[in-house]
């Protein structure tokens, strides 16, 4: 089977080196059989707006919706070129559920498939995020998605942008703490972490659950193994949740007059 794994952004020029360690991180999640390529929306307007709040330690979702019709595009094309699934890479799941209304694969979300595997694992679940701002941004998305009941807490760890890998120790210590916390004030028995450029790309969750005492989910390899089982047992997005219109590819890029 072949599977996309989608990156919320264009790629960087300069950063074929972490696209190659990122991509071989990804792949070793799979199963034998299955192809893997770490892929990116085409160039768009409004892409920048994600580096300037960024850089600012301000990121809201406002970002996730500029980028949500380029994700779609490029969700349509990966159906089009013959990819089985979608695995949508940010953990904050944008351009997911209208990704669903324009192919027949399975586009998975990574917050989501994240949630519900903790739910089979746990009763009371935290969820970890990078900034404050992501905050306010989880809880609309978990009410939106019906899980709030599950979760116990939100909390930021407070460290996010780029040159992470040389602040390894740093993240680690904060999440450990940021963690910790959840279980001692929360009583969460299993942890979320939102936010995949920190954990597991920086982090190792293994070794976060080794020093917190509780499961710390690995959400990339839980959702790309989601992708694979329903590409295996033959599963999708239901027609009746998310009707499909007929469209072609270039009606998503095509002005309308």
């Amino acid at each position: 089977m072949r599977i996309m794994f989608l990156n919320q952004s264009p790629m960087n020029p300069e950063g074929q080196a972490t696209h190659e360690r990122t991509q071989s991180l990804l792949r070793s999640y799979t199963s034998p059989g299955t192809e893997l390529d770490l892929c990116y929306p085409d160039e768009f307007e409004g892409a920048q707006v994600f580096r300037a709040m960024g850089a600012q330690s301000v990121l809201t979702g406002l970002h996730h919706a500029m980028e949500a019709p380029a994700l779609i595009r490029k969700t349509v094309w990966a159906e089009q070129v013959g990819y089985d699934a979608v695995v949508q890479s940010n953990t904050f799941d944008p351009g997911v559920e209208p990704g669903r209304l324009a192919v027949r694969i399975p586009v998975i979300g990574i917050m989501r498939a994240s949630l519900h595997s903790a739910t089979i694992l746990a009763d009371r679940i935290g969820v970890t995020v990078p900034l404050p701002g992501h905050v306010p941004y989880t809880r609309r998305l978990l009410r939106m998605y019906g899980m709030e009941s599950f979760v116990t807490g939100v909390r930021a760890v407070g460290l996010y942008g780029e040159q992470m890998e040389a602040r390894k120790d740093e993240l680690f210590a904060a999440s450990v703490e940021t963690m910790r916390a959840l279980v001692r004030e929360t009583a969460a028995e299993c942890i979320v972490p939102l936010g995949g450029a920190l954990v597991p790309y920086v982090v190792d969750p293994r070794d976060l659950e080794r020093e917190v005492g509780v499961p710390v989910i690995n959400t990339k390899s839980v959702s790309i193994r989601f992708a694979e089982t329903c590409v295996s047992l033959g599963m999708s997005h239901s027609p009746i949740t998310y009707p499909t219109a007929n469209l072609k590819p270039e009606d998503f890029t095509a002005k309308a007059f």
